[in-house]
């Protein structure tokens, strides 16, 4: 039987972009239903070209293809704060991409979720020259622990990489964890919610290892 993996950060009151309040309860109304106010990058989520304007392209207008496939795990010991990811930290993973497969960067981040410090402010990037690469070898998808492939603190760095990788069809999911339950290659698939015009969707991320056609 297959293993599946959840890899998704749980959406929580007071997590950044979540708030909840009760709509109604069993004591007065005879069910509990709630309204939840989420923003739109909040927590395990992934990116439509239209964030950046990196093309007209929504999140409901994206194939469900883009948020699923083949998967190489890239493990990258040690990870410094605000380290630049380049091809090299892939290791061996690096040869065994092919196109149209996805790539999950292991950095270990996700332990720092609720450092905001130092997982939102001093995460590690994905590189000018690791995004070419992405590029170039047509990966589909790429996933990643921190909350953004770029330093959200700078706006030219995040819109350049972001443009880059969205410009060229390769879906973008941050707020990754539980990678280090996960051997080198998977399936992976992380769908989002069918929002009109949407420009990202907290997503329900998940690996399945083993045969998963039974």
């Amino acid at each position: 039987m297959p293993r599946i993996i959840d890899l998704s950060l749980s959406l929580k009151p007071g997590m950044r972009g979540v708030s909840v309040t009760p709509a109604y309860t069993v004591a007065e109304n005879g069910w509990n239903a709630a309204n939840w106010n989420i923003y739109s990058h909040a927590g395990t989520h992934v990116d439509s070209p239209f964030h950046f304007e990196a093309s007209p392209t929504t999140i409901d207008q994206m194939p469900l293809d883009a948020f699923c496939g083949r998967a190489w795990v890239a493990r990258i010991d040690n990870c410094r704060p605000s380290q630049w990811l380049t091809p090299a930290d892939l290791g061996t993973v690096a040869a065994k991409v092919l196109p149209g497969d996805c790539l999950l960067l292991h950095t270990g981040w996700s332990l720092h979720v609720e450092d905001t410090a130092v997982y939102r402010d001093g995460l590690p990037r994905i590189s000018d020259e690791l995004a070419h690469w992405l590029v170039e070898r047509q990966v589909k998808l790429i996933g990643v622990e921190p909350p953004s492939v770029a330093d959200v603190n700078d706006l030219k760095e995040v819109t350049r990489i972001h443009q880059i990788l969205l410009g060229a069809g390769v879906t973008i999911c941050e707020g990754l964890c539980n990678l280090d339950q996960l051997g080198e290659k998977t399936f992976f698939m992380a769908l989002p919610l069918k929002l009109q015009g949407g420009d990202g969707c907290p997503a329900r991320a998940v690996a399945i290892e083993g045969d998963i056609n039974g």
